[in-house]
């Protein structure tokens, strides 16, 4: 590996300039806004579904298709990232996410507003990918554990905070725009963070020249829309036969990506990702616990909105509140991880990961002892819990897989990265859907004993990232490098 002077000055030859005051929120902002609006629609849905006439299949697609669309479009847009520039890619993305915001905002009826969401998810799925190569390559050292700590804190916001700011936007009725403003409050945001990033934010690209490789973004693409698009859509159409034909058709897929890779390198082409990061066992060994982590995360928000709203009985702004005590754990051990994680190594994500098991068993024995009756504050306690494990894996976990990571994969790394996470998302929900429906049978007290189920699956996947993580290298995991 190369000593730090020499990777501080590649990173030098990467960026065309220091970042400046402003890049973190610049940079980060649009992160808030991706992550926001995947939860934040959840709100959403009952009062647009009234005020447009959308039907169910409608609804689902509303959903889904950002979803789907963002998932779909990572790898190959960082790789554009590093061909191109991360900047200019970022600000693409997050030009297309803003006016798509505005659609959002504006439609005039469920088609639109369709359509409106698969572009931001397009959108969404350009800029992410960026952000992480731009924080990997601009920032060193401390500099560099600092702004992964921000980016954790930012997914944790977004996604946590998505059920309270929606609840509260929906409750406020600001200007008469009820469910819309959910949408338009990206619009002044995306504004701002375009006008800003061409002095707070230095361009970046790979150092070698290079072309795209078509036929392997289109493999890709289409292994893993084989792969997300059954994984969303399942579950509510109960199973049809074209979702096990999507699953078996992702294998020979994304095996024919990965032969044509191996091929176009041996042969001296640019690849889309290049296979030899895969030889690396922090990446590979990462790559496996993001998954494991990542589809106990989106699936604990999902069933634990579900029992607070139908097994407590409490709106969306009550239940967006009772969140952010997670929130507040959260908060309180990702300041702290770049510490652990420099003093005690993967032990510290060994660490979070069995804070986040004793949370969801913690919380499970509460829920089974107040049932669908009790107060929410008895939870307290146990999401605290929850939340302090979220944050000492979420931001270092995701730092350890690109550390060290050459300047020239960046971006396809940073695009393999995300797409594992959204597949973990999307894996996630799937199976616990299934504990959760199968554990309750629709009444409050049900959605108790599905909860109960559910946080089963979850202590298993806690579990599980726990045992991962031992296999990482020895190393700091603080996000340095």
């Amino acid at each position: 590996m190369a000593d730090v002077g020499t990777s501080r000055t590649v990173r030098e030859q990467q960026a065309t300039g220091l970042p400046g005051p402003l890049a973190l929120p610049v940079i980060l902002a649009g992160t808030f806004m991706v992550v926001l609006d995947f939860f934040i629609v959840n709100v959403t849905v009952p009062a647009l579904q009234r005020e447009l006439r959308a039907g169910t299949d409608q609804v689902q697609l509303i959903v889904a298709g950002y979803g789907l669309a963002y998932a779909c479009g990572l790898i190959t847009a960082g790789r554009l990232g590093d061909l191109f520039g991360r900047r200019r890619l970022y600000a693409s993305g997050l030009l297309l996410f803003t006016v798509a915001s505005l659609g959002c905002g504006t439609a005039p009826n469920a088609s639109a507003l369709v359509a409106a969401r698969v572009a931001q998810g397009v959108g969404a799925a350009v800029l992410s990918p960026q952000v992480l190569t731009i924080l990997g390559v601009t920032y060193a050292g401390p500099a560099r554990a600092r702004a992964f700590t921000a980016y954790g804190m930012v997914l944790a916001s977004g996604s946590i905070g998505g059920q309270l700011i929606g609840g509260a936007l929906v409750q406020a009725d600001v200007a008469g725009l009820g469910w819309r403003g959910c949408f338009l409050i990206n619009v002044p945001v995306g504004i701002a963070a375009l006008l800003l990033l061409p002095r707070a934010v230095p361009e970046s690209r790979a150092p070698e020249s290079g072309r795209l490789d078509i036929p392997g973004a289109v493999l890709v693409t289409l292994g893993l829309v084989a792969v997300v698009l059954p994984l969303v859509e399942g579950r509510e159409r109960d199973w049809p036969p074209w979702t096990w034909a999507c699953l078996a058709a992702a294998l020979p897929l994304l095996g024919a990506f990965a032969w044509h890779q191996r091929g176009l390198r041996a042969r001296g082409g640019s690849p889309l990702v290049d296979l030899t990061l895969f030889r690396r066992r922090a990446f590979t060994v990462g790559l496996a616990a993001v998954l494991l982590f990542y589809a106990g995360v989106t699936s604990f928000f999902l069933v634990l909105a579900l029992y607070l709203q139908q097994g407590l009985g409490l709106g969306a702004l009550d239940s967006g509140l009772t969140f952010t005590v997670m929130g507040v754990g959260f908060f309180v051990t990702t300041v702290s991880a770049r510490r652990l994680g420099a003093r005690f190594g993967r032990q510290a994500l060994v660490l979070g990961g069995i804070t986040l098991a004793v949370g969801h068993l913690w919380l499970s024995l509460t829920v089974s002892r107040i049932g669908a009756g009790g107060h929410t504050g008895a939870l307290a306690p146990a999401l605290l819990t929850a939340g302090a494990g979220l944050g000492m894996v979420m931001a270092p976990l995701n730092a350890t897989v690109l550390a060290g990571v050459e300047p020239r994969l960046a971006g396809a790394a940073s695009g393999v990265l995300t797409s594992v996470m959204q597949v973990g998302n999307a894996l996630g929900v799937v199976l616990i859907g299934i504990v959760y429906y199968g554990g309750g049978d629709g009444t409050p007290q049900g959605t108790a004993e599905g909860l109960r189920a559910g946080l089963v699956y979850l202590i298993v996947l806690a579990a599980a990232t726990a045992s991962v993580v031992r296999l990482l290298p020895e190393g700091r995991s603080d996000g340095t490098a």
